[in-house]
């Protein structure tokens, strides 16, 4: 079973005049792979699939895998399949495997608002008419329901779950639940830019990072040394990545990284309503610390 880990992407979806820019789609992987991205995670929160259609959202997995592989798999795929329709779940993990995906990304809860016993068995729902591999992805500030310590327990007895995404910015919650699960093939990953290196010390094993759409040799290189036990000299790239963190979230995400690559020539900075484009104040700020770490 392949290991989700490292710097892994939270992929922004590239539009153009309304539609899915999928030669600037293959771009964007052939130089996150180039740039020593471990892992592309395609179609999530940051690839904007709320307002991605069912078939662009396939399309865009397809692409994502077609593109990786042509780069010699020199990266894994954790395909965004959630959503709070388990039916729909189920159909989107069974597209990303027919594609060649090597795991997907799962959220649950919002709207609906289930209980914890709801929510395990929605993950299980999926897991047992599925086959790929499962990260459990938990944040409650999107999804309002928070997956608890003790349900992902639950939920990492099943054999194909095999990680979360955590994105409650809670520290406490990874020292807990290496308590609860003791599977040396699960994985715990930050959900959150600002907390990778201080998750990593708690037993994570990566990021699923916004801020490597800009500067993914950067996030790769911190990644890297904390594989190596290089705690100060990965807290120190920690310290110069901070201010542009901060920024890929100071209006709604994804505008923040959509105008970061669009700096770079990777993309326009086209996102879709309700998601509107940087003020000019917010498009500077980028500038600057882009061009603090060299990045442009």
């Amino acid at each position: 079973m392949i290991k989700i880990h490292g710097s892994i992407v939270a992929l922004i979806t590239p539009f153009r005049d309304g539609s899915v820019d999928e030669e600037a789609l293959r771009r964007i992987v052939k130089w996150q792979v180039e740039n020593g991205t471990d892992c592309i995670c395609p179609t999530g929160t940051t690839g904007e699939c709320p307002t991605l259609t069912k078939e662009e959202h396939c399309r865009v997995m397809q692409i994502t895998v077609e593109t990786v592989k042509e780069c010699g798999g020199k990266a894994s795929v954790l395909a965004g399949a959630g959503s709070n329709n388990p039916v729909e779940s189920v159909y989107y993990t069974n597209m990303a495997e027919k594609y060649g995906a090597d795991a997907v990304l799962h959220n649950a809860g919002y709207y609906n608002r289930p209980n914890q016993a709801g929510l395990y068995e929605h993950f299980k729902y999926v897991h047992d008419n599925t086959n790929l591999p499962i990260i459990v992805y938990n944040v409650p500030g999107r999804t309002v329901v928070d997956i608890k310590s003790d349900t992902l327990a639950r939920l990492a007895e099943l054999p194909r779950i095999v990680g979360v995404k955590d994105a409650t910015g809670d520290l406490e919650r990874p020292w807990v639940e290496h308590n609860l699960i003791h599977r040396s093939d699960f994985a715990w990953l930050s959900g959150n830019d600002s907390t990778a290196v201080s998750f990593n010390v708690a037993g994570g094993c990566g990021c699923v990072s916004v801020t490597a759409n800009c500067a993914p040799a950067l996030l790769s290189k911190m990644q890297k040394l904390m594989a190596e036990g290089k705690w100060e000299e990965a807290r120190d790239i920690q310290y110069t990545l901070m201010p542009l963190h901060k920024l890929m979230f100071k209006e709604p995400s994804p505008a923040g990284a959509k105008y970061a690559a669009s700096l770079l020539g990777l993309c326009t900075p086209e996102c879709r309503l309700p998601i509107l484009p940087l003020s000019e104040e917010t498009k500077k700020e980028i500038r600057s610390e882009m061009e603090k770490l060299h990045l442009i």
